[in-house]
């Protein structure tokens, strides 16, 4: 066990000197990873959670799509929102919407992945990025419409974003 911990002590220090040569300030943290997962009716919800020598957590759902949530002081704080969002899925679980729902997320980060690829690679003409701006605003535009059209169907905490 002891060369198992020397050999991974060796390797992360050559990829913190390699990182460290390309300009980064590298510092080792040892922290603790969780892990957890809950089914709800066929889907997979998951999250993971971590916590910095600072004794901050971080939690990430990571299924059915990715979305960081945010940091948060106690543990007790990260499980009562894994509370609240596990609760949030079942009652949506409810919905005939569900597949779609997930579907969307999924394109929604395919689409996040696309136009960093199209940023980092490609200078992109002004027009464009005007273009695409005024088609993200009109799907912010569709989303509060959809909103105010919609019967609300969760009341134990608010909204985050809308």
């Amino acid at each position: 066990m002891l060369i198992l911990r020397k050999y991974i002590y060796m390797e992360a220090s050559q990829h913190d000197m390699k990182l460290i040569q390309m300009g980064a300030k590298v510092e080792q943290i040892s922290s603790k990873m969780c892990y957890v997962k809950f089914t709800i009716d066929d889907i997979e919800v998951a999250y993971v959670y971590n916590i910095n020598k600072k004794g901050r957590y971080f939690l990430e759902r990571i299924k059915p799509y990715p979305i960081p949530l945010k940091e948060f002081e106690k543990e007790e704080d990260v499980i009562k929102i894994i509370d609240i969002d596990v609760r949030q899925f079942k009652n949506a679980a409810k919905s005939k919407n569900m597949e779609n729902f997930i579907k969307i997320n999924k394109e929604l980060n395919k689409t996040i992945k696309e136009f960093e690829d199209l940023f980092l690679y490609y200078n992109v003409p002004k027009i464009e990025i005007e273009i695409i701006m005024d088609k993200i605003k009109e799907i912010h535009e569709e989303i509060y419409k959809t909103q105010k059209m919609s019967e609300r169907v969760f009341f134990d905490k608010e909204p985050d974003n809308l």
